[in-house]
């Protein structure tokens, strides 16, 4: 049986002629929204040590603060874009901006490490609901021909510009305020966002329900997984704690599964996983968002704590990384689209991805930069902005158009959850091995866990590699159906 007919939808009414004042306001709104969200992922990047030294966080606890966002995010994106289908993409966009303004604002009043994590998890579910209901508001407020498509362009160029401006902006504010900034930022861009949210267009509503024990199961069983990886590398894989949480994890994941196959309207409809490219597209995205986010985490913590740079010198730091992205999703990667095969495109980005991740793990305390740090984060940066543009593309082609909303949110799903399984594990292999160290707080013993944290990096990008070759359409792509757009990596 077909989403289409588990679930009646009411026909969306045509976005109303609007003069192009309103619209320029319109697509400022939305961009901002969009900017906020994913400039939120690496603003705190940057300023993580700092954090650690006001708040005495252990190391399992910082990472936390990373991987708490993601979870929420990744965890409940698809439950969010089905709630605005259901009750009104704008007031579920404004219900998502409020609920991460109020957390931004406990994040930068936290006394605790524990608060802080508590806010970081709830600036997740504020994104989960705003995130994919803004791209839903675009579609709604712009006509389609050149204004939607110019709009989405913009929307899609937030992604990359997020990150550059996160890292930089994190840098900035934590050495010249201080770190509580990097969450008091959103504030006022969140507030100035939901003044201007009057001029978007709502849009018409489907009848049906959101998935609520499927986003249950699936949000609190990754979290129990991450959880028990984390203490795993704490206390061994014998500890009791362990047990049972990896256990619950095992249990909700499967209820996930089963809940899934029997629902009316499940959060991702079968048609989405029907064909062996998407899945094995979202396994790519998986795979490859566990090592990444897991490699900004080490090097943040090489050029500070090993290198004893500024914050703001990190910043700066991340340049190349950004950079090389840019110019492969920008321009690199479409051209190459243009005349070979998805599955060629990303095997190459995926081998320069893991030739960028062994240069990582040669990294030394008193290494000059120029030799493996920027260097390395320019081919990385390349490798895997190839990987993006065609495995966005993959994850949406042929999917129905009742489906496409559902296909784009799996696809950033899979990149969230991945990020957040993969620096629970990456960080935990990294402080054991730190710690079998026999000076396990000198720098050279914290760079060799890094170092072996790297090269397990890039061993998930061969699996994500390995697995782009059994599944990725062999042959070169073809054009897109009229009317589908690829989604954008959140």
């Amino acid at each position: 049986m077909s989403l289409q007919d588990r679930t009646q939808a009411v026909p969306r009414a045509a976005a109303p002629p609007q003069k192009d004042g309103k619209l320029g306001l319109a697509l400022l709104v939305i961009a901002a929204a969009q900017l906020m969200l994913v400039l939120d992922n690496t603003i705190v990047a940057v300023a993580l040590p700092s954090m650690q030294s006001a708040l005495g966080l252990s190391e399992a606890g910082l990472g936390w603060v990373v991987t708490a966002y993601a979870l929420a995010f990744g965890g409940l994106l698809l439950a969010g874009g089905r709630a605005g289908d259901l009750f009104g993409r704008r007031l579920v966009f404004r219900i998502g901006l409020i609920i991460f303004t109020a957390a931004s604002l406990l994040g930068g009043l936290a006394t605790t490490g524990e608060l802080l994590i508590t806010a970081r998890l709830l600036q997740g579910l504020g994104a989960a609901i705003a995130a994919p209901t803004a791209l839903s508001l675009l579609a709604t407020t712009f006509p389609a021909g050149p204004a939607r498509n110019k709009a989405l362009g913009v929307y899609g160029a937030m992604g990359g510009l997020g990150s550059v401006v996160g890292l930089l902006l994190g840098g900035a504010l934590t050495e010249y305020l201080n770190w509580r900034w990097v969450m008091f930022v959103n504030i006022p861009i969140a507030l100035a966002v939901l003044i201007g949210t009057g001029v978007l267009v709502e849009g018409g509503r489907e009848r049906g329900k959101v998935d609520v024990p499927g986003a249950f199961t699936a949000t609190f069983g990754f979290g129990a997984l991450v959880y028990g990886i984390t203490r795993a590398g704490e206390e061994g894989l014998d500890d009791t704690n362990t047990l049972i949480s990896l256990g619950v994890a095992l249990v909700l994941l499967i209820t996930f599964v089963a809940i899934q196959r029997t629902a009316q309207a499940p959060m991702i409809p079968g048609g989405v996983l029907a064909d062996k490219g998407r899945v094995g597209a979202n396994l790519v995205m998986f795979l490859v968002g566990a090592g990444m986010l897991a490699t900004f985490y080490f090097l943040t913590l090489y050029m500070q704590v090993v290198k004893g740079y500024d914050p703001m010198v990190t910043g700066v730091a991340y340049l190349p990384y950004a950079v090389g992205m840019l110019l492969a999703a920008g321009g690199l990667g479409p051209q190459l689209l243009a005349r070979l095969s998805e599955r060629t495109v990303i095997s190459v980005g995926l081998t320069v991805g893991i030739l960028g991740m062994v240069w990582f793990s040669l990294l030394a305390p008193g290494q000059n930069p120029w030799v493996a740090l920027l260097p390395a984060q320019l081919v990385s940066g390349l490798g895997l902005g190839m990987v993006f543009v065609a495995v966005t593309i993959i994850s949406v082609r042929g999917v129905a158009p009742q489906e496409t909303g559902a296909a784009s949110g799996l696809v950033n799903t899979a990149q969230q959850i991945g990020g957040a399984i993969g620096l629970a594990a990456l960080a935990a292999a990294a402080t054991v091995i730190t710690q079998n160290e026999s000076e396990p707080t000198s720098s050279d013993a914290l760079t060799t866990g890094y170092s072996y944290g790297f090269l397990l990096g890039g061993g998930l990008y061969l699996l994500a590699l390995l697995t782009a070759l059994i599944t990725a359409p062999k042959s070169a792509p073809q054009p897109q159906q009229d009317g589908a757009q690829p989604p954008v990596a959140l």
